[in-house]
């Protein structure tokens, strides 16, 4: 008798466990930011906010979504204002703008570019690998060569800003990549400008979900200012500045790209949505697996990820305030702050 109610008491309590659990799931879903059934895109930083809107006139037409991160990515590669991505880009330390860049769609098909220099649109050149060659990567001369046979044209993409701020590192060269917050460069106590600072957010990375269902993903950037000749961070790096997994979602990044590297970043937050994590969850989970990997380190840089899963579901996160991303769909447009660490 007392087994059988035992019995009976651990059946029901395990039967109100169960639905308190789902009750629970469901209700940490409605917390999290949903667009069910519609097309949507996110990218990193305020500037985000004008490519969002190109990659929506694709986008909000029924379109493919990557064709529309295509478009999108290339307003910030174009405009000289932005000196993080393309064309006024910052220059390495021997004065050359050299450009990352990928692009993934909903069938693991990617390209990716490395070191291009000369070439306004490298997510273009990025796309071309992707489609018309059976690399998935080409880099500096290589690349250069693929983009003009395919009709680019070469032009300078170092503007008379950019080599002005580049002339004045000069007087000290020094490399110290600091946090970026505001909209200013950074200039520190001894003179000249940081790499890193709060004009070099480094990258932009957007991600998107069209009318279909399907999700594509890109990401560009002319890397951290003053850099070494040859240096790559995670921007053009399949896994680690950017993953899509048509299953499950995409994912993409931002910040001092060796530490995005170090723990394959987007395909870390990709494989933790897959283990059932909400955007936002995966992504501070990534972040922290930065923080275990060199506590230290972790407190003096920034990185940032963003993060849509197949349910319309976004979210980020990131190690220091400051970092921003931006989101459209056909029922909002805004910059959010993302949640941090520190």
């Amino acid at each position: 008798m007392s087994t059988r109610r035992n019995f009976l008491q651990t059946s029901f309590l395990g039967s109100l466990g169960l639905f308190t659990g789902k009750k629970m799931m469901a209700q940490s879903e409605e917390v999290y930011p949903t667009v069910k059934n519609e097309p949507i895109v996110l990218s990193t930083w305020d500037f985000g906010k004008a490519a969002n809107a190109e990659a929506w006139t694709i986008l909000g037409k029924g379109g493919r979504a990557l064709d529309a991160v295509e478009a999108g990515v290339k307003i910030p590669e174009a405009d000289a204002s932005n000196q993080s991505v393309g064309y006024g880009g910052l220059p390495d330390r021997d004065g050359r703008v050299t450009l990352d860049s990928c692009i993934m769609d909903e069938n693991y098909n990617c390209g990716s570019v490395m070191c291009l220099e000369n070439i306004m649109h490298p997510v273009s050149v990025a796309r071309l690998v992707m489609e018309k060659t059976p690399h998935v990567v080409l880099v500096g001369e290589g690349a250069f060569q693929f983009a003009l046979d395919n009709g680019f044209k070469k032009e300078n993409l170092l503007t008379p800003e950019s080599e002005k701020v580049w002339k004045e590192w000069l007087k000290t060269s020094k490399y110290e990549p600091v946090m970026n917050i505001e909209n200013k460069l950074h200039k520190p106590a001894g003179g000249g400008v940081m790499p890193g600072g709060p004009d070099n957010h480094d990258t932009i990375g957007m991600i998107a979900m069209d009318a279909s269902g399907n999700c594509s993903g890109a990401c560009t950037t002319s890397g951290m200012a003053f850099k070494m000749r040859g240096r790559v961070g995670d921007s053009p790096i399949i896994g680690a500045g950017l993953y899509v997994d048509n299953e499950i979602g995409a994912a993409t990044s931002t910040g001092v790209g060796e530490e995005v590297i170090k723990i394959v970043g987007s395909h870390l937050v990709v494989e933790l949505m897959r283990q059932g994590l909400a955007p936002e969850a995966a992504c501070k989970k990534a972040v922290e697996r930065i923080i275990k990997r060199n506590p230290a380190k972790a407190k003096t840089v920034q990185v940032g990820f963003i993060a849509l899963n197949k349910k319309g579901q976004y979210g980020a996160y990131a190690l220091q305030k400051g970092f921003t991303y931006a989101v459209k769909s056909g029922k909002e447009e805004k910059i959010i702050p993302a949640k941090s660490i520190y």
